[in-house]
């Protein structure tokens, strides 16, 4: 069983950046696109951006304020968000794309002055 385990949240003001992480207890890495998702308050879970197993990024949203990495040796993925607007405010998680394996906890991410 694959477990996700996200981090890096926060409470940040509008502007700041984040670099959130997920580590896999698997290697996941090698066979399968790999996606951030998140999900606001009161609404279903969204897209944020992914990388396919070649490395292939795709982002939602402007890829300016958004990089998606990973670090296979690692099994950890990375998000880094640059100018955090306070409709950012979500639970981030992660997953295959579309998503395989049991959700984890997630990291909440709050954009608030």
């Amino acid at each position: 069983q694959v477990q996700l385990v996200e981090s890096g949240g926060g409470l940040v003001q509008p502007g700041g950046s984040l670099r959130l992480s997920c580590v896999t207890s698997g290697n996941i890495f090698s066979n399968n696109d790999l996606a951030w998702y998140r999900q606001r308050p009161g609404t279903q879970r969204e897209f944020v951006a992914w990388v396919t197993s070649s490395g292939t990024t795709n982002y939602v949203e402007s890829k300016d304020r958004f990089t998606i990495y990973k670090d296979a040796a690692k099994n950890t993925m990375f998000l880094q968000i640059r100018n955090l607007k306070p409709d950012d405010t979500a639970v981030y998680y992660c997953n295959t794309m579309p998503a395989r394996f049991t959700w984890g906890q997630g990291t909440q991410v709050t954009v608030s002055s």
